[in-house]
């Protein structure tokens, strides 16, 4: 618990430099010494205020909705972007566009969410009907669910003119994240609450089935649980900015390895880490390539695709 300060800390300091960082010239001095003009004050208010607080619930959202995938599936590969959940939300998202392209944000979010449970809870079933006897077998699975479901997506948005329109919602770009578009990630935030005081459940629940039962948990019901918060706050992140990928997977195993799994213990961590990640490569997103912005999605590729080799060689490391 020493370094939760210097973590918090660091926290809030990156998210104060996003609030100044972009082409718009807004400095910290002038609104603090009333010297602003309108449009910089317009800038602060409705861009960057708003991108830095999604970036926050987005980031702690997606990284609690790893651990409690992990905890599901009882593998440490597992996050909602190699498990076919984020396939699914983008899935739903073209559904309503063709179908319904008038509903209110909210609605659009619960119609992604929906396609989010239902592609998350056929992941698990494929799981239960497979001999796994390597734990690689399950991101592997996963990953070529997400392969047809995003390949189904594409096809349907290809034959109907909405490959655009599909793009705009699988890159993880912040950028687009105004006042009145991210007020749906306060329901992630809900749900991150509700994920710690159920923190205890969902550790037994990691222990498997049989042994949860005996212990007087209702399994059945921790994981209906479990896949309604995983698929809510995918949903709420792919509808405010796109497909934000690997932070459900970096961050639980980081905080993993030096906390253990005992989430009522790690859960905090794991939230403020996760905020921490998704601040940092949207700030580095911004700077590398000024006045051009690197999606976060990016950023999050290349670093969590290296992280992923790192789990896997450091697993091979201690079988040999």
């Amino acid at each position: 618990m020493k370094l939760l300060f210097p973590t918090l800390l660091l926290t809030v300091i990156l998210a104060f430099v996003s609030l100044f960082v972009g082409v718009s010239n807004v400095s910290p001095l002038d609104i603090v010494g009333g010297r602003a003009d309108g449009q910089a004050l317009t800038v602060l208010y409705a861009s960057r205020l708003p991108r830095t607080l999604a970036l926050i619930l987005a980031g702690a959202g997606m990284a609690v909705s790893g651990t409690i995938m992990q905890m599901l599936a009882r593998n440490k590969f597992v996050e909602p972007s190699t498990a076919g959940t984020v396939e699914s939300a983008a899935l739903g998202m073209l559904a309503v566009l063709l179908l319904a392209p008038d509903l209110p944000v909210m609605a659009k979010m619960l119609v992604a969410a929906v396609f989010a449970l239902g592609g998350t809870a056929l992941f698990l079933a494929i799981l239960r009907q497979m001999p796994l006897r390597s734990v690689l077998m399950v991101p592997l699975v996963g990953i070529m669910l997400g392969g047809v479901i995003s390949a189904v997506t594409t096809f349907f948005a290809y034959r109907f003119d909405m490959m655009q329109s599909m793009g705009a919602w699988t890159s993880g770009d912040f950028s687009v994240v105004l006042r009145g578009r991210y007020e749906v990630l306060w329901i992630a935030f809900g749900l991150t609450v509700v994920a710690y005081i159920a923190a205890n459940r969902f550790t037994l629940a990691g222990m498997g089935e049989e042994f949860s039962t005996n212990l007087g948990l209702n399994y059945h019901r921790v994981v209906a649980l479990g896949l309604v918060i995983v698929s809510m706050v995918t949903a709420s992140v792919v509808v405010t900015a796109g497909v934000v990928p690997f932070v459900g997977l970096i961050v639980p195993n980081l905080v993993s390895m030096m906390l253990g799994d005992n989430l009522r213990r790690t859960l905090p961590w794991i939230a403020l880490s996760g905020a921490l990640l998704v601040l940092s490569c949207d700030i580095i997103g911004r700077i590398v390539n000024a006045p051009f912005e690197i999606p976060v999605g990016n950023v999050l590729g290349v670093s969590g695709s290296a992280f992923f080799l790192y789990l896997l060689l450091r697993r091979r490391a201690h079988v040999g």
